[in-house]
């Protein structure tokens, strides 16, 4: 199975849990965009969607911030065929922004997409994210037929957290390859 990493705007910088995580794991695999700073929707979602359908195996989507709306518009808007959409088998969804707040750096992302999504969809959140209040990401987390789990104070869940390779956000991801983990 791939991995897809979907980073938000300005991309995940070395230090950022995405990196780790595209630097310890084999099948991992970022998608770059042409545009971090000045994001087009559809330009994104164009990207996203010849990744899915250029990889050979079924794609797991490990998405952080603007990542995570980019994946809510690629299932609202894809026009791809429903066989490579079903390649998709999960995502991982983590700190999703606002995209409808004021000065929201990417306007072509808002409204936020809030369809059921087609796959096995897990959503982190923060108490404390600066881009998005919790209960929002909570709200969409069920719109979109997702497990939630809010992983406290640790801001946007990005570099400023500290959370290197984050094993806590492995588990969530490993859960996506074979199903929760019995107690």
């Amino acid at each position: 199975m791939r991995i897809l990493l979907l980073p938000g705007l300005y991309n995940s910088d070395h230090e950022h849990w995405q990196s780790h995580w595209e630097r310890d794991l084999p099948n991992a695999q970022r998608v770059l965009q042409q545009d971090w700073v000045t994001p087009n929707r559809q330009e994104w979602v164009a990207t996203l969607d010849a990744a899915i359908v250029a990889s050979e195996e079924p794609v797991i989507l490990v998405a952080h911030s603007l990542g995570c709306a980019l994946v809510a518009w690629w299932a609202a808007t894809s026009t791809t065929t429903g066989e490579q959409k079903a390649r998709v088998r999960g995502a991982l969804l983590v700190a999703p922004p606002d995209v409808a707040r004021a000065k929201f750096p990417a306007p072509s992302f808002s409204p936020m997409p809030v369809n059921c999504l087609p796959f096995t969809t897990i959503v982190i959140a923060s108490e404390d994210d600066p881009w998005c209040e919790l209960g929002l990401a909570q709200q969409w987390a069920l719109e979109w037929g997702a497990q939630f789990h809010c992983i406290g104070a640790l801001g946007h869940i990005n570099s400023e957290s500290a959370l290197a390779e984050w094993q806590q956000g492995r588990q969530w991801l490993s859960q996506l390859f074979f199903g929760p983990v019995s107690e």
